[in-house]
């Protein structure tokens, strides 16, 4: 995730409403081949090229989602409406949801019903304050009931579960290498050794 520096100051404040973020982004997809803006705590954000690592982790998260839940899909870069008064937009990596759960949504579904979402860090500038500040939050007070975080910087996963009142009440930072438990009504338990091998082989 990176920023996009050259806004307008309007932008910035959160000015911009939903509507009209929905008509930039859409232009910006148009005009700019592989480039999808959020819009998430009055702030505007490029989602990146995501890496090789990252496609894999996403592949590896797909098949274990599957293998526990056959009805439900990890639905990659599906753009959901979030935030107080649905007025974000964010564009989770990974979203779990009951297959044909977005059959009828548009571009920018409503997050009722979404199971989980999932947010791997990349290597911006920005992914700090977006992955382990604004998206928590923004996916609390969105009722979404866990949020992955696969944190490559860290070598870790946390996990947060049981959102109210804007937040998430329980966190859980588990490193890669051991089994990372998923709670309801995800309820998946994780062996992620295979993240580690990956993490260390990246750094060899």
């Amino acid at each position: 995730m990176t920023a996009v520096d050259d806004r307008p100051q309007a932008w910035v404040r959160g000015e911009l409403r939903p509507e009209e973020f929905e008509i930039l982004a859409a232009d910006a997809a148009r005009d700019v081949e592989g480039l999808r803006l959020e819009f998430i705590g009055g702030r505007l954000g490029g989602k990146t090229v995501p890496d090789g690592l990252h496609g894999e982790i996403m592949l590896w998260l797909q098949q274990r989602c599957m293998q526990h839940h056959p009805r439900t899909g990890l639905y990659v870069d599906r753009g959901l409406a979030v935030e107080t008064c649905r007025k974000g937009r964010a564009i989770p990596d990974g979203t779990l949801a009951p297959i044909g759960h977005f059959l009828t949504a548009g571009e920018w579904a409503d997050p009722d019903g979404v199971l989980m979402t999932v947010e791997v860090t990349s290597h911006n500038r920005d992914t700090n304050q977006r992955d382990r500040v604004d998206k928590p939050r923004a996916y609390a007070e969105s009722g979404i009931p866990v949020y992955l975080l696969i944190d490559r910087d860290a070598r870790a996963m946390k996990v947060h579960s049981e959102p109210a009142a804007g937040e998430y009440h329980e966190q859980h930072l588990v490193p890669f290498g051991k089994v990372v438990v998923l709670p309801e009504p995800v309820g998946i338990d994780l062996d992620t050794r295979q993240l580690l091998e990956w993490a260390e082989g990246a750094e060899s």
